[in-house]
This record gives C-alpha cells, sequence and structure tokens, in this order.
C-alpha cells in the first residue's frame, strides 16, 4: 500500500510540473518571494482565470502555499525542498552545457536567487571559498571554529536556528553544474549581504545585483574577484 501511495504522489507531481504554464509559474516562484495570481498570470502569459486554475492544480500536490494578506492572496513556494529538487529538475533538463550556457541570460548565470540563498558563478565562488578558508569542512558541511568566528564578523549566527532544516549543505546549480551553497546558512548569508547593500535582488526576476562595494568587499574576504 505503501509504495503504491508514493507511486500516485509521483505521478501527481509530476504531471502538475510537466505543463509549461505551471512549470513557468514555478520557475518564477523559484526567487523565493511570495506573487499575486495575477502576477504570476502576467509572467506565464496566460489569463488570470487560467492562472486559478493552475495554480490550485500546483496546490493540491503542496508544491506551493497560498498566504491571505488582508484582501489579497499571495502564492509561494511550499518548501525549500520544493525549490531544491526544482533546482535539481533544472539541471537534468539543461545537460546540454553549451546550448545552456547560450540560452541563459549572463546576468542570470552570474548571479540569482534559489529560494532564499544566492546561486550562479558567483554562489559556486564563495560556496568554494568557504571550504577553502577552512569555515566549513567535510562532506556534511561542518562549520569549523574559525568559521564559526568569521560568520559572526559578518553578523551570521553560527548557530542551527530551530528549523529542522541543514544549517550548511550543497545545492546543485543548474547553470554551474557544481554546488552553491544551502539551507540556513545560505540563506543567512544572502541576507547578510543585502543587509549591507553588497546585494540587490532584481524586481521582477531572479537576479541579483552586485553593488561595487559589495564585489570588493567579498573579493577581500573570501579572496575570490567578482
Amino acid at each position: 500500500m505503501e509504495t503504491h501511495f508514493l507511486e500516485s504522489r509521483l505521478a501527481g507531481v509530476a504531471a502538475a510540473i510537466a505543463d509549461k504554464t505551471r512549470a513557468s509559474m514555478l520557475c518564477a516562484l523559484m526567487d523565493g518571494r511570495a506573487w499575486t495570481a495575477t502576477e504570476l498570470s502576467i509572467m506565464a502569459d496566460v489569463a488570470p482565470s487560467t492562472a486559478s486554475s493552475h495554480l490550485a492544480k500546483l496546490m493540491e500536490q503542496s508544491l506551493i502555499a497560498c498566504v491571505q494578506q488582508g484582501r489579497h492572496r499571495y502564492y509561494r513556494l511550499y518548501s525549500s525542498q520544493i525549490a531544491s529538487a526544482l533546482e535539481g529538475l533544472m539541471g537534468l533538463v539543461g545537460r546540454d552545457d553549451a546550448a545552456l550556457r547560450t540560452k541563459t541570460p549572463s546576468n542570470l548565470r552570474y548571479a540569482r536567487t534559489c529560494y532564499d540563498h544566492m546561486a550562479g558563478e558567483i554562489a559556486v565562488a564563495l560556496h568554494d571559498a568557504l571550504f577553502r578558508l577552512n569555515w566549513l569542512e567535510g562532506e556534511e558541511y561542518a562549520v569549523t571554529a574559525h568559521g564559526k568566528e568569521q560568520l559572526l564578523l559578518l553578523g551570521v549566527s553560527a548557530e542551527a536556528g530551530s528549523s529542522r532544516r541543514r544549517y550548511a549543505c550543497g545545492c546543485l546549480d543548474w547553470s554551474e553544474r557544481r554546488e552553491h551553497l544551502g539551507g540556513q546558512l545560505g540563506k543567512a548569508l544572502l541576507h547578510a549581504c543585502e543587509e549591507k547593500g553588497w546585494m540587490r535582488r532584481d524586481l521582477v526576476s531572479r537576479e541579483l545585483h552586485v553593488s561595487a562595494s559589495g564585489k570588493r568587499r567579498l573579493a577581500g574576504i573570501f579572496g575570490v574577484a567578482f
């Protein structure tokens, strides 16, 4: 019975993602923000009434959640696990590296959001630097004593929060085909960069704008040229 249930759930989720309009909506929600049905209809280039039926199907499979704010309803990805699964699927469908790099805008390859953490070239470089500089170690992404000191200097907590989400982990980057930093630490680092004015999210896309001062400070801290 359990196997049958899992097979049915897998088929339902796959069918929900398989539709191009719903896939467009899920990709739009990968920036980690919540959007209204009207905004998502514009992004997916469909009528608002059509968008509502697609959103209902995504909610049926627990791929997205609806948040009520006053008279408005906003939709977001159900969880960070959904975002990680979608990022992995993006890497799977774009296995032709040459074609992928040609079709992916350079600004998105450089820096973008992956739900609530950084992705793209800059994120992969930071991920590697964290291990090279001995802030993180091992396959479990353990934070070293030196890493805790340096994170606190950045204003980032070196302790896991109450969430069951892993504190630090790798997340396969679909455009770079290498790991960028995910988990609670990935989210906290992006938040710290935004608080310091080093990075700014685009209003209508997943792009991250990195300021000139941000590039200098990050290069100084992590020894990576951006």
